[in-house]
Parts: structure tokens; C-alpha cells; sequence
């Protein structure tokens, strides 16, 4: 019976690879069903968009439309050298790099330590408080967080100016002020985003399994060993992921709010790659420079992707791919 069974094997024909792919597609059918308005969203507004850096590449006006995409003259990477060439480039990457990496190191480690904090209340009712109170500014318009922002820091009569005459200090124009900026924009920035960050690690904890904290109990550990050696075990590679696409997006901050915040008198340390696109395409009508510049800022984004993901891979052996 065993030779039988096993020469019909060897005798079975292999299903090519596409008939495997179509098999796989059909067993899936309806995920893929479910899946396909987020299939179509992205192949519309991020797929077929993508041609539109071709721009980079040509003197595109824009007086002539669609014939002019097609028909407009080739410059090369004019436009490139250009922007490393100009006087804004070191002021650009530097105020980037600096309002990415300040906002990585400062607001990456919140929703952890709030998910942590959160995990170990045992009272129901309190803990659903909290994390409503918690979720509530990440759904309020970005409109309105700068603007209580700017209420908050206003030096006639904003709360912490306020505060600071109690104390015998002079009020500070916060948003006129440069060094100022960056502590306002990051600042306002955990708190908007900590307790819905939060969430995807309260649901790594919750499957973590029960019987793991029971052992260490028995074994004598108390709540922070236990968070120590059971709970961050259990989130590592949630905290790796979230970690290499919070760094293959180094590159890119806040436009909206960075919009909203900044003004001239701040452009030395406020203004950033997405902000001096937005002059550049926009407001200056110079739509090769603005789009040379956005495409360089793709590219390094993602070759810190890729290579955040190798090292990773090396290193823990968890990755993207």
C-alpha cells in the first residue's frame, strides 16, 4: 500500500506556478473581496499617481496639460542638482532629520510605556476611562490642536505664561521663538498620538498567554520582572515592526501641522522638505523642482526602509520581509 501511495506521488503532475497562484486565489476569494476597496484605494490615489515623476525629470510648465506630460523637454537631473545646490538644502535636511529623529526618541517609547501602565490597572471601568480620555485628542482636527496650542502658549494669556508670571518669568513668545519650535511641535505631538498608539500593543499583551505570568508569580517575580521578563518579551516583535517603519518614514514629518505651526520668523528651524515642496510646487508654480525634491525624499525614505529592515533581519530576525 505504502509503494502504491507513494509511486501515485511521484507519478502526480506538479501544478505550474500559475496554477498554484490561481488555486490560492480562488481559496481566498472572499478575503480578496474584503481587501479590495483598500486594493483599489491605494492603486488609484498611490499607484497610477506614482507616475507623475517623470516631472522630475522634464521642464514641465503646465500651461499645456497632459500633452506637455508627454511632450515636455528632458532636462535630466537638472532639477536635482539644483536643489543640492541651493541655499536651503543643509537648513532642509538638517530641521528634517532633527524634528524626526527628536520625535522617534521622545514619542516612540510613550505608547509602550502608557500600553505597560495601562495593562497592569485591574479595574474595568477605571482602565476604559483612561483609555477613552487617552484616544480623544488623536481624533481632534489638526486645525484644532494647533490652535490650543496657540491658545495654550499665547504670551498675553495663555495658561503656561500665566504660569510662568506666578513663578516670576517673563512670558515667552513661544511661537515667534526658533529654539522654541521643535519642543512645541513634539510635545503637542505625544500628546496627541500616545493613547491611540497605544493600542496596537495593548492588543500584543492581550495575546500574550496567561499561564506565562502565573509561572513567574509562582516563581516569585513581582509586577516589574514580570513586565521585565514576560510583557516585553511578548511585544518585541510588535515594537520591532512599528520601529522599522517609524524609521523608513525618518524622512517624512508632519506637513499639515508643521503648515499650521510655522511662520516666517521660525523658518530657521521649522521649515522642512514637505513644507518647502508645498512653496516650491504650489505656491511658486515650480512643478519639476517641487517634484524632483519629493522624489529624492521617497528614495531616501526608502532605502532607510530597506536597510532598517536588513539589519533587523540580521540582528532579531524579525522583519517586514
Amino acid at each position: 500500500m505504502n509503494r502504491r501511495s507513494t509511486s501515485y506521488q511521484a507519478a502526480k503532475p506538479k501544478l505550474s506556478f500559475v496554477a498554484n497562484y490561481l488555486a490560492d486565489l480562488n481559496r481566498s476569494k472572499e478575503l480578496l473581496l474584503i481587501l479590495s476597496p483598500v486594493i483599489v484605494y491605494y492603486v488609484i490615489f498611490h499607484y497610477i499617481p506614482m507616475a507623475g515623476v517623470l516631472v522630475a525629470f522634464q521642464d514641465f510648465k503646465g500651461f499645456d496639460g497632459i500633452r506637455e506630460f508627454f511632450q515636455g523637454p528632458w532636462v535630466g537631473f537638472k532639477w536635482f542638482t539644483h536643489f543640492f545646490d541651493s541655499l536651503y538644502f543643509t537648513r532642509l535636511i538638517r530641521n528634517t532629520l532633527l524634528l524626526s529623529t527628536y520625535g522617534l526618541f521622545w514619542g516612540f517609547p510613550f505608547p509602550i510605556l502608557f500600553a505597560l501602565l495601562l495593562n497592569e490597572i485591574k479595574t474595568g471601568l477605571y482602565k476604559r476611562t483612561i483609555q477613552t480620555l487617552s484616544y480623544l485628542p488623536y481624533f481632534i482636527s489638526i486645525v484644532i490642536v494647533v490652535g490650543m496650542v496657540h491658545n495654550f502658549l499665547s504670551p498675553q494669556y495663555g495658561i503656561v505664561n500665566i504660569f510662568l508670571q506666578k513663578i516670576g518669568i517673563q512670558p515667552i513668545h513661544f511661537m515667534l521663538n526658533p529654539s522654541w519650535f521643535r519642543t512645541v511641535y513634539i510635545a503637542s505631538g505625544i500628546w496627541q498620538g500616545f493613547g491611540f498608539g497605544s493600542i496596537i500593543y495593548l492588543a500584543a499583551l492581550s495575546g500574550i498567554d496567561p499561564t506565562l505570568y502565573e509561572a513567574a508569580e509562582i516563581d516569585g517575580a513581582g509586577r516589574l520582572k514580570k513586565i521585565r521578563h514576560v510583557s516585553i518579551p511578548g511585544m518585541l516583535p510588535t515594537i520591532i515592526i512599528l520601529l522599522i517603519l517609524a524609521l523608513g518614514n525618518l524622512m517624512s514629518v508632519g506637513f499639515e501641522k508643521v503648515l499650521l505651526m510655522y511662520n516666517p520668523a521660525t523658518y530657521e528651524t521649522a521649515d522642512v522638505i514637505s513644507t518647502y515642496v508645498y512653496r516650491a510646487g504650489i505656491v511658486e508654480a515650480r512643478f519639476s523642482f517641487a517634484a524632483a525634491i519629493g522624489l529624492f525624499n521617497s528614495v531616501i525614505n526608502f532605502a532607510l526602509l530597506v536597510a532598517v529592515n536588513y539589519l533587523s533581519k540580521k540582528v532579531s530576525s524579525i522583519s517586514l520581509w
